[in-house]
């Protein structure tokens, strides 16, 4: 059984699940170095993904698409070729507590000029099966928790077992935009109007509110408003929690919260107020879900699932998991919309089969594209113990490797790798990158060392986790220690086979020090390079490591050629 799953809207995506095994999942900000966030507005991307793996529209048996913004159908208009299209589909959220699995049924989706009929289910939907069927408590048959907290919705707290699953409650009446519309008011990117949004603010205030610490006066202020425009019985809280399915007047009520707490918090630090509010809705989240864990009781053990854009952030991840309430946490590697299309697709083996794990791997992205070695660049063969010398001299390598990493993180696959044991090296990073100053570089660290090295230094293969640098290794890796001393760490097996564990294998041998600075690599506002050829075009770096090629700069002004070839994959 052959399913497709398609994410149409931003972070668009197409996702093939083969017999409960997924085969790929291609974000479109991973093609072409295309934009973050890019849509699919034309159906050919579909066909192209599928070409890539050797398959016809025909061959899929199933096709699902994501639900997006309508409150009980939603529409898409776009291309098939140069015929443009309207789709319909399912709403954003389900429309009672038993609806997950209630589908909308279309037709006319039109690939390689054949029709095809497809399915939609709500896109909340699509979080929960995505966040479950890749746990381990679906491969262990526990149940779970499932908290969905994504950008115009009020957190959601659904419960997952072996007869299906279920909505339990709203925990609390704030929607996931608000964290990145306090940026919008205070800080660095202050905005004049509420015109325009930047996906992108609510990782960049992580970063951010380390510069600031927690006032109880600026807390006070948020829990005032919060409960008289949002959470009381108020006539102005009660009409915003009305009109919830409306994702403009909902924001609109975000708005006001905020243009309400600049007039009470004008002398504030604006570091200090962004702090502040992050803190407000940590304890909120915690309270809340604290309490109505306890309210809903199920036999088994309780565990968690955490699904929806706010499942990026790190330190609400981490304070979920240390109220002791859960004996597991979960977090996929794509808890925002860019694991939208895995979730379309899991829905329909969900629901001919009931909420069974899904057979995955975090590198089952894009391939790597053919390139070419451009002018001013020359391609040896280079080792990974070759690789670690030249990270130990403190030269950055973009760090190509494999089938690219699913989700919004480098992991290894798509990466600026470098050492990380001189403070300026954090500097030269967030420099070439474009990045603020107070930008974190994230440590990727063998599994076996990191408690050594960080607190609690458990595994956290995905970066989703909060960790703290332990005081010695401070100053011996300063370029991957926060602000506040934390870290964004990922943790990798030096038994893994990919690539990169090799690499910190043979740095260790070198350095005696078992992690690297780890960074994204893509050009600025845009998804991965595809390919060599567009990280040394980039050229920030001089170094580009592409699956046992090393392209170094060169004074050559005509393509250096690979081993007799002028192509590489």
């Amino acid at each position: 059984m052959r399913i497709c799953g398609i994410k149409l809207t931003h972070d668009g995506a197409i996702a093939l699940v083969e017999d409960g095994r997924l085969v790929f999942c291609v974000e479109q900000e991973k093609r072409d170095n295309n934009p973050r966030y890019q849509t699919i507005d034309n159906l050919d991307a579909v066909v192209d993904a599928l070409a890539q793996h050797g398959l016809k529209p025909s061959d899929v048996d199933q096709f699902v698409i994501d639900g997006w913004d309508g409150e009980d159908e939603t529409q898409f208009r776009v291309l098939s070729g140069v015929a443009p299209l309207v789709l319909k589909g399912a709403p954003y959220v389900e429309r009672h507590a038993n609806g997950l699995l209630e589908c909308l049924d279309g037709s006319g989706l039109i690939l390689d000029d054949l029709a095809f009929s497809y399915k939609s289910y709500p896109h909340v939907t699509g979080h929960v099966a995505s966040a479950y069927c890749t746990s381990p408590f679906a491969k262990a048959g526990e149940p779970a928790f499932c908290l969905v907290w994504d950008g115009c919705i009020f957190p959601r707290l659904y419960h997952v077992d072996g007869r299906g699953a279920r909505f339990l409650e709203n925990l609390f009446p704030m929607i996931g935009q608000a964290y990145a519309s306090a940026g919008h008011y205070f800080g660095p990117y202050k905005k004049a109007s509420r015109v325009g949004w930047d996906l992108g603010v609510a990782g960049k205030l992580m970063a951010y509110i380390a510069l600031g610490s927690v006032d109880e006066e600026i807390v006070a202020i948020f829990q005032e408003l919060y409960e008289e425009r949002f959470a009381a019985d108020t006539e102005l809280a009660s009409r915003y929690r009305a009109t919830i399915t409306d994702a403009e007047s909902s924001l609109a009520a975000v708005h006001d919260f905020f243009e309400a707490s600049v007039l009470r918090l004008e002398t504030k630090a604006p570091e200090d107020v962004l702090a502040s509010f992050h803190i407000f809705l940590e304890r909120l989240l915690v309270l809340e879900m604290t309490d109505a864990v306890r309210r809903h009781s199920f036999p088994g053990p309780q565990n968690l699932c955490i699904a929806g854009g706010c499942g990026l952030n790190i330190k609400w991840n981490s304070a979920l998991r240390e109220t002791g309430v859960f004996d597991a946490v979960w977090v996929p590697p794509f808890p925002n919309d860019s694991g939208s299309a895995i979730g379309a697709a899991c829905c329909a083996m969900v629901a001919q089969q009931g909420f069974v794990p899904l057979e995955w791997s975090v590198y089952n992205g894009p391939a790597l594209q053919i390139g070419y070695v451009p002018p001013g660049w020359k391609a040896l063969l280079c080792s990974t113990q070759e690789l670690a010398t030249i990270l130990a001299s403190d030269k950055p390598v973009v760090f190509l490797s494999g089938r690219a990493e699913l989700g919004p993180r480098a992991l290894g696959g798509r990466s600026i790798l470098a050492a990380a044991t001189s403070p300026e090296m954090k500097d030269f990073l967030n420099e070439i990158k474009f990045r603020e100053h107070f930008r974190p570089v994230a440590p990727i660290c063998l599994e076996d060392r990191a408690p050594d090295i960080f607190s609690p230094g458990t595994p956290d293969p995905y970066m989703l986790f909060d960790h703290q640098t332990r005081v010695e290794w401070q100053d011996k890796s300063p370029a991957v220690v926060h602000l506040d001393g934390s870290a964004r760490l990922q943790t990798i097996s030096r038994h893994s086979p990919h690539e990169v564990a090799e690499l910190l294998v043979e740095y260790e041998k070198l350095t005696g020090i078992p992690l690297l600075c780890n960074t994204s690599a893509n050009y600025h506002g845009r998804g991965f390079f595809p390919d060599a050829a567009a990280a040394c075009e980039w050229g920030r770096v001089e170094h580009v490591w592409c699956d046992g090629l090393l392209f170094a700069k060169t004074h050559a002004t005509e393509e250096a050629p690979v081993d007799g070839a002028l192509t590489v994959r």
